[in-house]
């Protein structure tokens, strides 16, 4: 019986091991269902919900089908003339409209996604626009939490579709993560 080189062996691993890792590469590639599960109202943590379309993008932009749950007190965000005082004086903006992104954070933004700074929005209710409207983001806003929070959902902003409990099931459920904010 002939004994194999040193080569032939080491080729033969390589074969056996590009065979081994080649499914593990295909399903890294392939592209997930991102589920986004925004919880805290911009009046308790800015830091949390302004994360919120910055991680948005870059997994749209990785390739992936994003969808954002506004959930929680983070409805309060997306509704317009929410409170005592904006509902008095007739607001018809929401928080995140009036949440403006640093001019810092628009310049990475523009560095880190390849676009020009004038097509990177300048407050956030623009920029759940653009993740909607631009981006193929389905954003759903929980419809319960809006009941207990008195808030009538022709209130909530364009970019939010306010959805019952059977499809905030659904959209959990066919999610492949979930990042929660």
């Amino acid at each position: 019986m002939k004994r194999m080189s040193y080569a032939h062996v080491m080729m033969l691993a390589m074969v056996v091991v590009a065979m081994w890792l080649s499914p593990v590469s295909a399903q890294e590639v392939a592209a997930k269902r991102i589920l986004i599960h925004m919880k805290t109202s911009l009046a308790l943590d800015d830091a949390q919900i302004c994360a919120v379309p910055n991680v948005a993008w870059a997994a749209v932009k990785a390739g992936h089908k994003v969808t954002i749950l506004v959930d929680a007190s983070a409805v309060t965000s997306v509704t317009k003339g929410f409170g005592w005082f904006r509902k008095l004086v007739g607001s018809e903006s929401t928080a995140l409209d009036r949440a403006g992104l640093p001019e810092r954070e628009r310049q990475s933004l523009s560095e880190q996604m390849g676009v020009p700074l004038e097509q990177v929005p300048h407050n956030y209710g623009e920029y759940f626009d653009v993740l909607k409207n631009k981006l193929g983001v389905e954003v759903y806003g929980n419809q319960t939490m809006m009941l207990l929070y008195n808030i009538d959902p022709a209130r909530v902003a364009s970019s939010v579709t306010p959805v019952p409990l059977a499809k905030m099931v659904d959209v959990f459920a066919s999610a492949d993560r979930v990042i929660v904010y």
